[in-house]
């Protein structure tokens, strides 16, 4: 692990903390000690009395590498950066939902009749019942070896905590605070907070420089459309293409974890990255084993990324112990009994036995030297793979490098099960799913083999991780491209009014869908990769646990996209040479449908990029234009509703409603905003 950059503390320029812009960021730094008699201590929590006793517990015990797999290292100080992710239990302020409830909520939405109501509906659902949340925990763990202590040596972590997934911030942010800490103790976590407490509110998508010390931090975060809801984040994102797009800067994250290395963590099985995509996708219960906490986390963040820009709804835990709160229920599942959604990156061999019934389980990465671990074999000097192995997933084998022991191996890997690994390492995967992505080998033909040397290759899995991740989104650009027509959007024809109520998206039946699918076919891109079972794969897809979320959230930002488009074209039309052209019944819907408009604006100002003042004025200004073409009658018709007299006439009563000013009908006009 490289050290920290230059980083030096000094007290009269240190920020003061400001733990409201902290929590955008952080929701606490923890000092964590393993004591002999005591176990895992937490040493110090700042800012202060943020985690319940609890969650104290659960984060020691996930700070440190388990004791079955802990390495023997003999060196003076080994350092390590890892993380895990758990799920937060609060109370709720605006319900009392229940985690039962909870599920009701998501099963309500079933894939055979999606439409616009339900889909609000379930949005809206979905906010009033949060009553958790996913806690990311990252962690700098330190084993110091000192034969003057007893076991002969200690170790002590220091974990950032976040309600977010920024692993391209604080793994960074961790290379300076865990040595500063172990340097001059608990001023540095205060003054790293400080620091923190002074960044701009994190914006999703975009490349921020972020000042800590006499250092910067240069990074890019994941997309809002990668990002739970869970994470406050608002509907206010791009309604970004479903259609293929790859851009043209390979530094623009699409997903998750688009930091990790995907080569380095799979290269061993590299043939199996398709089948492994189509595993997550449909949301098969997965298990990755590794000899160590980062090999492990790496794992599964670059499965997480494999799926990118899909919203990846499976529940993944990328360092897993035993003493999860939810081990228990996992543990108690019986043979038959549907595992749930999951991805668990784990290091305790014991999971190979208490987790039995996991239907797929993956072996990554190599022990360290001084592991008491037996790795099978070495890698191929190779990166590249000319032949698919024998076997599920077995070892990487090219046509030149056959020979009858490598296929006895693979038969005898395959008859063994996963339980060999717990007396020699391999990279292997044992399933039996049927995939249905054929591996693109040309992708694995460009792969670049670094040899042995540490520099070349770190240079070499940048261009490695960035021809498979490439490839990748352009998998499950082409594989949800078909869902296109349910987020299209429509504007207002040019010369036609503005003033009506939009059309609605098209409504989603899955039976119609996949009639529909399987009669004009996915596309060359996605025939040409997969097999002629290609219409189950979709519809496992279709009642997995990505597709809801997902096609939710598209769905609301197509809708506010639409919302945006008809307010900007309100906004620049001239209300009176519309009313030139209407017979008297036109003239009455429409200020029917403008009166709704502005009491909806008012109650809940919109975001659609104008300024929601400007907005209402404008439609209280076409308001008063619509009403002064109306005849007398229907005026006082009109004006014989109180409610509607007070709006015409700008009674503040209506119009000093939260987030607005006072604004007359009287003072504002009816031209359009250029």
């Amino acid at each position: 692990m490289s050290r920290s950059p230059s980083f030096k503390v000094k007290t009269e320029l240190s920020p003061s903390l400001d733990p409201d812009s902290l929590q955008r960021w952080i929701v606490a730094f923890c000092a964590i000690r393993f004591d002999l008699e005591q176990g895992q201590l937490v040493e110090v929590c700042y800012p202060p009395g943020c985690l319940t006793h609890d969650e104290e517990l659960e984060i020691a015990y996930s700070s440190f590498p388990d004791s079955i797999s802990q390495q023997q290292n003999r060196s003076s100080i080994h350092d390590c950066i890892f993380f895990f992710r758990f799920r937060r239990h609060l109370k709720s302020q605006n319900s009392n939902a229940t985690h039962s409830e909870i599920t009701e909520v998501d099963k309500e939405f079933s894939t055979k009749s999606i439409d616009k109501n339900n889909v609000s509906k379930g949005l809206s659902s979905t906010r009033s019942v949060n009553v958790s949340k996913y806690m990311y925990g990252f962690v700098f763990n330190r084993q110091r070896h000192d034969e003057r202590l007893k076991r002969g040596g200690e170790q002590k972590s220091v974990v950032i905590l976040s309600h977010s997934p920024y692993s391209s911030v604080f793994r960074p942010l961790l290379q300076i605070v865990g040595p500063l800490y172990f340097d001059i103790g608990k001023i540095a976590l205060e003054h790293i907070a400080a620091y923190v407490s002074t960044w701009p509110a994190p914006v999703p998508g975009k490349l921020m420089e972020l000042p800590i010390g006499n250092a910067t931090l240069k990074v890019n975060l994941p997309p809002a459309h990668s990002l739970p809801m869970e994470n406050g984040v608002s509907f206010d994102e791009s309604a970004s293409p479903v259609a293929p797009f790859l851009p043209n800067n390979q530094f623009i994250p699409q997903g998750l974890f688009h930091d990790s290395d995907l080569f380095g963590a799979f290269r061993g099985i590299l043939l199996q990255l398709w089948l492994l995509w189509e595993l997550l996708l449909v949301g098969e219960p997965i298990l990755i084993i590794a000899p160590t906490p980062p090999q492990c986390c790496e794992a599964v963040a670059s499965l997480v990324s494999l799926v990118a820009p899909l919203l990846c709804s499976v529940d993944f835990r990328p360092y897993f112990t035993i003493h999860d709160p939810e081990f228990a229920h996992l543990n108690s599942i019986r043979e038959g009994e549907t595992f749930p959604p999951m991805v668990l990156g784990v290091t305790n061999l014991f999971f190979l036995k208490a987790l039995r019934n996991i239907p797929h389980i993956v072996s990554v990465g190599s022990p360290p030297p001084s592991s008491n671990r037996v790795a099978l074999s070495t890698r191929p000097s190779t990166g590249r793979v000319s032949g698919r192995p024998e076997g599920l997933g077995l070892q990487q084998l090219s046509l030149q490098k056959f020979s009858p022991s490598s296929l006895l191996n693979a038969i005898k890997l395959r008859r063994e099960g996963p339980l060999c690994l717990m007396t020699e390492h391999k990279e292997a995967i044992w399933t039996t799913y049927s995939t249905t992505t054929k591996p693109d080998t040309s992708i694995l033909n460009r792969l670049i083999d670094a040899g042995l040397s540490p520099r070349v290759e770190e240079s070499m899995s940048v261009v490695n991780n960035e021809i498979l991740r490439r490839h990748f989104l352009e998998l499950t650009t082409n594989f949800l491209a078909p869902f296109g027509p349910y987020f299209r959007t429509t504007a207002p024809l040019e010369g036609s009014s503005p003033y009506v109520d939009p059309p609605s998206l098209p409504p989603f039946n899955a039976d119609e869908f996949l009639a529909s699918l399987s009669a004009r076919g996915p596309g060359k891109f996605i025939l040409k990769r997969m097999k002629s079972n290609w219409l189950d794969f979709y519809r496992r897809f279709l009642n997995g646990p990505n597709f809801m979320p997902w096609f939710q959230r598209r769905r609301a930002v197509a809708e506010q996209e639409q919302d945006r488009l008809w307010r900007h074209a309100r906004m620049k039309t001239d209300i009176r040479q519309l009313i030139s052209k209407m017979s008297e019944l036109e003239i009455v819907d429409s200020f029917n449908v403008i009166e709704r408009l502005l009491l909806r604006e008012l109650q809940q100002p919109g975001n659609g990029g104008i300024d929601s003042t400007a907005t209402c004025q404008k439609l209280m200004g076409d308001l008063q234009a619509v009403f002064n073409a109306l005849t007398k009658d229907m005026q006082q018709l009109m004006l014989s509703n109180p409610q509607r007299a007070s709006l015409l006439q700008g009674s503040p009563e209506l119009t000093k409603l939260p987030a607005h000013p006072l604004v007359q009908a009287r003072e504002v006009s009816s031209t359009p905003h250029t």
